[in-house]
C-alpha cells in the first residue's frame, strides 16, 4: 500500500517538512486547529472564574492560576500549536516529546490548578449540581478509580505503539489529534485523583496513593526501552518513506525511546515527591485540627472546674 505523506499547513508548498530546527519550533505556529479553539477557551473561562471570585471579596492563591495556564494550557500549546507541531508525523522522537508533555506533564499541573474547585466556587446554582452529579456519577467513579486508571494510563501506549493502529494515526490526521486529547484524558484521569485538590469521590489515602505512583515509575523505562530494542520501525514504511535526508528513521526511533526512558522516569519521581510534599502537609494541618480540638477540650475542663458549685 502506498503511503500517504501528511502535509502540514504551514510547510504546504514542500513535499516533506525542511530539516528540524529550533527556529522552526519557536517561529511556526498553528491556530486553525479546534485544539488551539479549545486552548483559549479553558484559558478564558479559567481567569473569569478567578475574576468572579475577587469581585466579591474571595481570594484564589496566584500559584493555582500559574500552574493551570503555564505548564498545564501554555505545555499543551508548546506541542500542538507551536511549529514542534509540524514534525509530528515525520519524527518519531517529536512525538513522543508531545506525548511525554500532554501525557504526563500538562495534566499534572491542569490538576495543581483546581479548575474544578474554581467551577464549583463560582457557577451558579443549577449548573453546579449539575457538576457535582458529573463527577459523584458512576462512569466518574469507574474512570477515577486509582486502579482503573492506572491499567489505562499503562496499557494504552503499548496498544497504540505496537499495534496498526498508530500506523493509521500517521496516516489521518483527525485520528493523529484525536490521539493527543486522548493523551491529556489519560493523564488526568491517572493523575487527578493522585496530586489533584479538586473534590474527587473516593480518593486513596496518601500512603496507597503514594505507592501507586511508585509503581507507575518503572512503566516508561519499559515502553522507552522496548522501542528502543525494537527490530522493527513504529508505524511500518510510513517514516522511510518520507525520504527524509537529514534524519535517520532508525536512529530517531532510538532517541524517541529515550524520550520516553528519561523523561518518563524523571517526571514520575518528581511527582512522587510533590505527592510526598502534600503528604506531609496534610498531615501537618490534621496535627494542628488535633492540637486545636485538644485546647478547647482543655479549655472547657478548665471553665467547669472552675465554676462555682
Amino acid at each position: 500500500m502506498k503511503s500517504v505523506l501528511h502535509v502540514d499547513p504551514i510547510f504546504a508548498t514542500t513535499s516533506a517538512p525542511p530539516p528540524f530546527t529550533i527556529s522552526a519550533v519557536l517561529t511556526e505556529t498553528r491556530l486553525d486547529s479546534w485544539l488551539a479553539l479549545g486552548l483559549v477557551l479553558a484559558a478564558g473561562l479559567y481567569l473569569y472564574g478567578v475574576y468572579r471570585l475577587r469581585l466579591r471579596g474571595d481570594r484564589w492563591p496566584v500559584i493555582r492560576t500559574v500552574f493551570f495556564l503555564g505548564p498545564g494550557l501554555g505545555g499543551i500549546a508548546l506541542v500542538t500549536v507551536s511549529g514542534l507541531h509540524a514534525y509530528d508525523t515525520a519524527l518519531l522522537s517529536v512525538h513522543m516529546i508531545q506525548h511525554m508533555v500532554l501525557s504526563m506533564v500538562a495534566p499534572i499541573f491542569l490538576a495543581l490548578g483546581a479548575p474544578m474547585t474554581l467551577a464549583l466556587r463560582t457557577l451558579p446554582v443549577s449548573p453546579r449540581k449539575r457538576l457535582l452529579a458529573i463527577v459523584h456519577s458512576r462512569v466518574a467513579r469507574v474512570y477515577s478509580f486509582p486502579l482503573v486508571a492506572f491499567a489505562i494510563f499503562v496499557v494504552n501506549p503499548f496498544v497504540l505503539y505496537f499495534s496498526d493502529l498508530y500506523r493509521y494515526t500517521l496516516e489521518h490526521a483527525w485520528a493523529h489529534e484525536l490521539v493527543h486529547a486522548h493523551f491529556i484524558m489519560t493523564g488526568c484521569v491517572f493523575f487527578w485523583p493522585l496530586l489533584g485538590l479538586d473534590p474527587l469521590p473516593g480518593r486513596w489515602p496518601y500512603p496507597a496513593r503514594a505507592l501507586l505512583m511508585l509503581l507507575s515509575v518503572p512503566f516508561h523505562t519499559v515502553l522507552g526501552l522496548t522501542i528502543m530494542q525494537s527490530s522493527t520501525l513504529l508505524g511500518g514504511d510510513w517514516y522511510p518513506s518520507l525520504n527524509l535526508g537529514w534524519v535517520d528513521p532508525w536512529q530517531d526511533q532510538v532517541v524517541a525511546g529515550g524520550i520516553l526512558w528519561a523523561g518518563g522516569e524523571f517526571v514520575s519521581v518528581t511527582m512522587l515527591a510533590v505527592l510526598v510534599v502534600q503528604w506531609v502537609k496534610q498531615s501537618e494541618r490534621e496535627a494542628r485540627r488535633v492540637d486545636r480540638e485538644l485546647d478547647r477540650q482543655e479549655a472547657r475542663e478548665r471553665a467547669a472546674d472552675s465554676a462555682p458549685a
